[in-house]
């Protein structure tokens, strides 16, 4: 048994270097991907052929990258471009979000609620816009408006883990001691 400790010991190690390798390469190709596509979208847009959905894609790169500010201008010229093409509600609700996304990252939180309302009066349905609000209304600390935008998130979507979870905290929050 003593002999073959060095083997397990080796082995081991190459496996977990194995693993460490394995991972480091989907990091990068992932990585490469994303700026393939960033390089893409910025030449298409530089064009000025882009659509709505270009604007879009580009500004969930720059909010994947945290680069809230260059976001948010992107998400506001796609809404421009929008209001130019035939888009569906939907869609456009996708846009408001992420810039209500963009601002919340900011701290600016008064901007993002605008935002997501204005995608949730698009796509009433819309459970991630309901979430990202009444997260902002819990950073504002407006706990009973959180809890109401959290409760309305269940009634389009009742299995939502997050809106379960936080109706949950806000609700021991508001549970008086005895």
């Amino acid at each position: 048994m003593k002999e073959q400790l060095p083997v397990i010991y080796i082995s081991f190690l190459l496996v977990l270097l194995a693993g460490t390798a394995v991972f480091l390469f989907q990091q990068v190709f992932r990585t490469r991907r994303l700026e393939n596509q960033l390089e893409k979208l910025q030449k298409k847009l530089k064009g000025g052929d882009g659509t709505s959905k270009d604007y879009y894609e580009l500004g969930s790169i720059y909010l994947k990258k945290k680069l809230y500010v260059q976001a948010a201008q992107v998400l506001q010229k796609g809404l421009k471009s929008a209001s130019k093409e035939e888009i569906e509600p939907e869609n456009l609700a996708l846009i408001y979000n992420a810039l209500g996304f963009s601002y919340l990252s900011r701290e600016q939180y008064d901007l993002a609620i605008r935002n997501y309302k204005e995608a949730l009066k698009l796509n009433p349905e819309y459970a991630i816009a309901n979430n990202n609000l009444a997260n902002v209304y819990e950073k504002k600390t407006m706990d009973a408006k959180a809890l109401e935008t959290y409760k309305q998130t269940l009634q389009y979507a009742p299995e939502n883990n997050i809106a379960k979870r936080r109706i949950e905290a806000l609700q021991k929050r508001f549970a008086t001691p005895e």
